[in-house]
């Protein structure tokens, strides 16, 4: 009777002899976490706004309507259905900006976690397969860029760059590279001694065979995880970069810019500043439950039979 029980609620061995896809499989380890679930739909709701953002908002994003500025929510008085979540300083809707600004934010995330992937993969294969000295040069740069606090270090090369969206995801795409460069250092060090690394060499694979067609695709398990933890730690830079005046410039708007030019009215107009921080935190809040839920489907450990 056990050994019926452990095979109904195996997904290797569910619904008789023959093996599930990989798909299945990864979808029936990544359902077990109710909360990777929950942050799916929010991020797919999120990204359905995003990519038909011109017809969800109800106005443009930058229509100023000086009749209606400092207007609060539908549910306040002095309210209008026609601004749901009020108008900012210039009468600009909120709500519309708001749409429009998870265009901007997702579209950091993507273009932060690509360099940083692309660059810091590349970077840690050659440390993690070639070592000797190759290793302890490329690691003592990273070491020296770990020791300063990334918002820190970002805000630098950004005033250096000159403020700007494309320099701030320039700026944290460096910053998140040495995580993608440790890590994948220390999978491919883990990887390139084992039988089959071995075995491939001996039969005349060559180096970069080796490199990108061996090793890697058996290393992106802890990659892909640690990218969806990058995508949100990138938004939350941006939209700090952007609060300092270091990001995004005016009238853009995206979800930090959009705080920093709230920071003025925060006891006169609370919405103006509360709804671009709830985007921020349920956002960066959905992405990371399922960063959890992708590391429970991804990680072998983690898996329960």
């Amino acid at each position: 009777m056990t050994a019926i029980d452990t095979k109904a609620t195996d997904p290797k061995v569910a619904g008789g002899t023959t093996p599930p896809s990989g798909l299945s499989e990864f979808w029936f380890y990544f359902s077990r976490n109710k909360g990777a679930v929950i942050g799916l739909v929010i991020f797919l709701i999120i990204l359905f706004v995003a990519v038909f953002a011109p017809f969800v908002a109800p106005h443009s994003p930058s229509i100023q309507n000086r009749e209606m500025l400092l207007m609060p929510p539908v549910w306040q008085q002095g309210g209008s259905w026609g601004h749901i979540l009020g108008t900012d300083a210039v009468g600009r809707d909120i709500l519309s900006r708001l749409i429009y600004g998870a265009r901007f934010s997702l579209f950091i995330g993507l273009v932060v976690v690509t360099l940083s992937v692309v660059s810091g993969v590349l970077i840690g294969l050659v440390a993690g397969y070639f070592r000797g000295r190759i290793d302890t040069f490329i690691m003592r740069i990273m070491d020296i860029i770990l020791a300063f606090p990334s918002l820190l270090l970002a805000l630098v090369l950004v005033a250096v760059l000159g403020p700007g969206l494309l320099n701030a995801m320039i700026a944290i795409s460096l910053v998140n590279q040495p995580h993608f460069v440790r890590l994948t250092r220390a999978a491919v060090m883990t990887e390139r001694t084992k039988d089959y690394v071995v075995g491939s060499k001996v039969a005349g694979a060559g180096t970069l065979r080796l490199m990108f067609l061996t090793i890697l695709p058996n290393c992106l398990a802890p990659l892909i995880v640690q990218a969806t933890l990058a995508f949100s730690a990138a938004i939350l830079d941006a939209a700090a970069l952007g609060f300092l005046g270091m990001g995004a410039q005016p009238p853009t708007p995206e979800w930090g810019t959009m705080l920093a030019e709230a920071r003025e009215f925060i006891q006169r107009a609370w919405w103006v500043v509360t709804f671009p921080g709830l985007a921020i935190l349920i956002t960066v809040l959905a992405i990371n439950l399922m960063g959890d839920g992708l590391r429970d489907a991804l990680d072998p450990k983690l898996k329960r039979s």
